[in-house]
C-alpha cells in the first residue's frame, strides 16, 4: 500500500508537471517559428539559445536524479552555471529604434544646451575644421605680456607728474632765495624712476634734489668706515683750515656739529621752513592742487592732491664732491653727521649703457622686477637698488641679455637673489665694501628669501 501511494504520488507529479512543460514547449515552439519574423535573424539566434537554456534547466529539476551517484548534484550545478553564462554571454542586438524615438530630441527640454566638450556634432556635408587645443603661454612669452600690459604708468601721470613737481620746485627756490639769500643752495632738479623711463604701475612719488654747494678749499669728505660708524656707505664732511679760514668763513659753518657739516641739523632748519614758512594753500591754489608738508615725518616730504593724480614728493639736500654724491639722511641713532653715498645715478647710467652696447633686455627686466617687488608685501624692500645691482654683477658674468633670453635671466635674477639672502650681504656693484642688505632685519631677509625660493620654480606667481 505503501508503494502504492509513492507510486502514485510520482505519477500526480510527473503528470501535473509534464502539463505544464509541454504547454510551455508548445510556446517555445510558438515563439521559435515566429522569431524570424519578429526579431529578425540576430533576435531568432538569441531567443533560441535562451530557449534552450531555459528548457534544460526544467528538464533538470524535473528529471529524477540518480541517487547512486554522489557527483550527480554537483553536475547538475555546473552545467546549469555553464547555461547562466552562455545566456549572459551572448550579445544583445542592437535596440531597433522607433519611427518615434528619431522624432525625440536627444536633450529634455528642462536641461541647458551646453555643448560638450567630449563631442562635437558635425553637419552633413559641413567641412570638418580641426580645433586647435588651448596653448600654454610659455614664461618668455608672459613677461613679455606682463611687461606690456600691466606695468604700463597712466599717460596723465606720466605728463601731469613731472609738471606738478617742478612748478613746487620753482615757488621752493623762490622762497629760499627770498629768506636764505645768503646760503648758496644751487638749482632745484628732479630726479627718479619715472623721469628715466623704469616707473612702473604708477607714477605717485619723486624725489626733488636741492644741491648744497659747498667750496672744495674749506671742506673735504671723510669715508666711514674710517670714522666710529664703521659703515663704508655713509661719508662726513669736514671743515678744514680754520686757522686759516676761521668759523663764519664758509656760509655753511651755522650747519656745524663739532667740526663736521651736519644733515641732521640742516634737514632740521629745512623741515621748519616746509612746515611752519612756508604759505602751501596759496601756492596750492595757484598750482590748481592741494599742498600738506607732512610733519611727523623725518623725511622733507610734502603730499599733493591733484584732480587727476595723487603725489608725494621727498626732498633731499646733496652734496656732490670728489665724484661722490652724498645725500642728506643720517642713519637712525646719535650720530647727526654723516652723509649717504648714492648710486642711483651711476646704476640708471650702467644699465643703460650695457643695454645700448648689447641691444639687451636689462631695463626691461628690470622693471619687471621692480613691478614685482613693488606689488608684494614682503618683497618690496628688494626693489630699484638691490635689483639693480644684482643685474648689474649677472652683466659682468658675460651673460646673453637679448630680448630672445629674457626668461632665462629673469629665472637666474631670482637665483642669484636668493643666494644672496641665504648668505645675508649683497655687495655694491660700485664698492664691494658695501653691504645693500645691512639695512634689513633678519627675519625680513627670511622672508624674502622663502618666496623668491618658491618662485624658483614656478616664476609665473610672481606675475599674478
Amino acid at each position: 500500500m505503501a508503494a502504492f501511494w509513492q507510486q502514485r504520488g510520482r505519477r500526480q507529479e510527473h503528470g501535473g508537471l509534464g502539463g505544464l512543460i509541454d504547454g510551455l514547449g508548445s510556446v517555445f515552439d510558438v515563439l521559435l517559428a515566429n522569431a524570424r519574423l519578429v526579431l529578425g535573424v540576430s533576435g531568432a539566434a538569441v531567443l533560441a539559445i535562451a530557449t534552450l537554456a531555459v528548457k534544460r534547466l526544467i528538464d533538470r529539476a524535473t528529471s529524477p536524479r540518480d541517487e547512486g551517484d554522489p557527483k550527480a548534484e554537483q553536475k547538475t550545478l555546473e552545467e546549469t552555471w555553464q547555461d547562466l553564462a552562455l545566456i549572459k554571454t551572448t550579445p544583445k542586438p542592437p535596440k531597433k529604434q522607433r519611427r518615434e524615438d528619431l522624432s525625440e530630441p536627444l536633450l529634455s527640454p528642462a536641461q541647458p544646451l551646453v555643448p560638450d566638450p567630449r563631442a562635437c556634432s558635425v553637419s552633413v556635408g559641413a567641412p570638418r575644421v580641426k580645433s586647435s587645443p588651448l596653448r600654454c603661454l610659455t614664461l618668455q612669452e608672459k613677461l613679455l605680456s606682463h611687461h606690456s600690459s600691466r606695468l604700463a604708468v597712466p599717460e596723465i601721470q606720466v605728463s601731469l607728474v613731472p609738471q606738478l613737481a617742478r612748478s613746487i620746485s620753482t615757488q621752493l627756490q623762490n622762497f629760499l632765495r627770498s629768506k636764505c639769500p645768503e646760503l648758496p643752495f644751487g638749482r632745484f632738479f628732479l630726479s627718479g624712476a619715472l623721469l628715466d623711463g623704469l616707473e612702473v604701475l604708477a607714477a605717485d612719488h619723486i624725489h626733488l634734489m636741492l644741491p648744497v654747494v659747498l667750496d672744495a678749499g674749506l671742506w673735504s669728505l671723510i669715508p666711514g668706515e674710517d670714522t666710529v660708524v664703521r659703515d663704508p656707505q655713509y661719508w662726513m664732511i669736514k671743515r678744514v683750515d680754520l686757522g686759516y679760514f676761521p668759523r663764519g668763513c664758509s656760509p655753511w659753518d651755522r650747519f656745524m656739529v663739532g667740526r663736521y657739516l651736519s644733515s641732521n641739523v640742516l634737514n632740521e632748519t629745512l623741515h621748519k621752513m616746509l612746515v611752519a614758512s612756508i604759505n602751501w594753500p596759496a601756492i596750492g591754489g595757484l598750482l590748481g592742487c592741494v599742498i600738506h608738508p607732512v610733519v611727523a615725518s623725518r623725511e622733507l616730504k610734502l603730499e599733493v592732491k591733484h584732480d587727476q593724480v595723487e603725489l608725494s614728493i621727498t626732498l633731499f639736500p646733496v652734496v656732490e664732491m670728489e665724484d661722490k654724491v652724498l645725500l642728506a639722511v643720517p642713519p637712525e641713532g646719535l650720530v647727526e653727521n654723516l652723509w649717504l653715498e648714492s648710486f642711483y645715478r651711476a646704476e640708471v647710467s650702467k644699465v643703460k649703457e650695457l643695454d645700448a652696447g648689447d641691444s639687451g633686455a636689462r631695463q626691461r627686466c628690470l622693471r619687471i622686477l621692480n613691478g614685482v617687488c613693488r606689488s608684494h608685501p614682503t618683497l618690496h624692500k628688494l626693489g630699484g637698488s638691490p635689483v639693480t645691482h644684482v643685474i648689474l654683477h649677472l652683466s659682468d658674468s658675460g651673460s646673453d641679455w637679448a630680448e630672445e633670453s629674457l626668461a632665462d635671466r629673469f629665472q637666474q635674477v631670482l637665483e642669484e637673489l636668493v643666494a644672496y639672502l641665504e648668505k645675508g650681504v649683497l655687495p655694491s656693484y660700485f664698492n664691494p665694501k658695501i653691504n645693500l642688505f645691512s639695512g634689513l632685519l633678519e627675519e625680513e631677509i627670511d622672508e624674502m628669501g622663502f618666496v623668491l625660493y618658491r618662485a624658483m620654480s614656478e616664476p609665473e606667481l610672481l606675475l599674478e
